[in-house]
């Protein structure tokens, strides 16, 4: 287990929260597969939950508005010195704007965006809430990775707006890059090919789990949908399932030693 006290450098995922149909019901599901503790911050804060695991801060989820024009889904947070400007450098390098920056109390800055492919993702410029708590504890963040129908263009994207490399993953099937920083890897870039018809582009966010089939076991009778049977690939054993509001995510059990 790691654990963080300070915020990260920029562009390094920061946060994960999920904006659900149903606050409840998500919290129970969550609760029955990752064992998470809640907290809500009040209603000057929409009583967005904070989600914890060890008892420290593992994801974040709020309830959408009964007319909000949105599916349920998790969105991933970046790590930003300056939100406004790296907004306005999100529109120069061809994505979009989709909130603007804004301040949540003392809590740090945000702005939503998507990038040229229409991938919804977050920045997060950090005040007194910096981000995950903890990795590498059952139900906390371990990875994640854009699915988007032209890798290469989307990775020199993100490349550019957070100083990263495109590192090519090689000896697979589908063409994946993963984004680095030095020898740090920061995030992946997995190209949708025609398996993922009608699927749009978007984010996955993945948790540690300490064991994939037990969890599967756990979300389908809490309420869930197993979407990916759980496969090995030399990163862990991983599986992609549906909360009941529909959100996916993906879990992984990183291999003995990792």
């Amino acid at each position: 287990m790691t654990t963080y006290t300070r915020k990260r450098d920029p562009g390094q995922p920061v946060w994960f929260d999920l904006a659900t149909p149903d606050l409840e019901q998500a919290k129970q599901f969550y609760r029955e597969i990752f064992g998470w503790d809640f907290v809500d911050t009040g209603e000057n804060f929409g009583h967005y939950n904070l989600a914890l695991a060890q008892g420290r801060s593992a994801a974040g989820m709020a309830a959408l508005q009964p007319d909000a024009q949105m599916p349920s889904a998790w969105t991933v947070y970046f790590s930003s010195d300056n939100a406004a400007a790296d907004a306005a450098r999100v529109q120069e390098l061809g994505g979009q704007v989709l909130m603007d920056t804004m301040p949540v109390g003392p809590l740090g800055t945000m702005a939503i965006c998507a990038d040229p492919t229409g991938a919804v993702f977050g920045l997060w410029q950090a005040g007194e809430h910096f981000g995950f708590g903890v990795e590498g504890e059952h139900g906390a963040f371990a990875w994640c990775e854009v699915n988007t129908p032209n890798a290469a263009a989307t990775s020199e994207f993100y490349g550019k707006l957070f100083d990263l490399t495109a590192h090519p993953m090689q000896g697979g099937d589908t063409e994946y890059f993963i984004m680095q920083r030095g020898e740090k890897m920061i995030c992946g870039v997995l190209q949708m090919d025609a398996r993922w018809e009608g699927i749009p582009p978007h984010w996955m966010n993945y948790f540690y789990v300490d064991n994939t089939d037990a969890t599967i076991e756990k979300a389908t009778a809490a309420g869930g949908t197993l979407m990916v049977p759980a496969f090995d690939i030399p990163y862990g054993r991983m599986a992609v399932l549906n909360d009941p509001g529909n959100a996916s995510f993906s879990i992984v059990l990183p291999p003995a030693g990792a």
